[in-house]
């Protein structure tokens, strides 16, 4: 099992960024969580942005990545960084974060 840290840019608050995660997660069973952020401007610029923290196999963490970078239709993904990090838990279910 791999995890993988995933940051947002763009316009990806109050437009279902989120939810839209989530749904394409369930698909393809990866685990983890997905929140906005607004208190850290040096990551996410001045408006805040989207963090998701994802486990799972290392080839489903590769295409949700590529979903990520796309987002939705109502985003407008700007930037994403993401980073490999060594899992410290184990997270059962994909969940928003509010």
């Amino acid at each position: 099992m791999k995890q993988l840290k995933i940051y947002v840019k763009g316009q990806v608050i109050g437009v279902g960024f989120r939810a839209w995660t989530r749904l394409q997660a369930k698909n393809l069973e990866i685990k983890g969580w997905v929140r906005n952020v607004y208190d850290k401007p040096e990551i996410f610029g001045p408006h805040g942005g989207v963090e998701i923290c994802c486990q799972g196999k290392q080839k489903d963490l590769e295409k949700f990545l590529e979903l990520v970078k796309k987002g939705p239709e109502t985003a407008v993904v700007e930037d994403v960084s993401a980073f490999w990090e060594k899992p410290q838990n184990i997270l059962n279910d994909f969940v928003v974060i509010k």
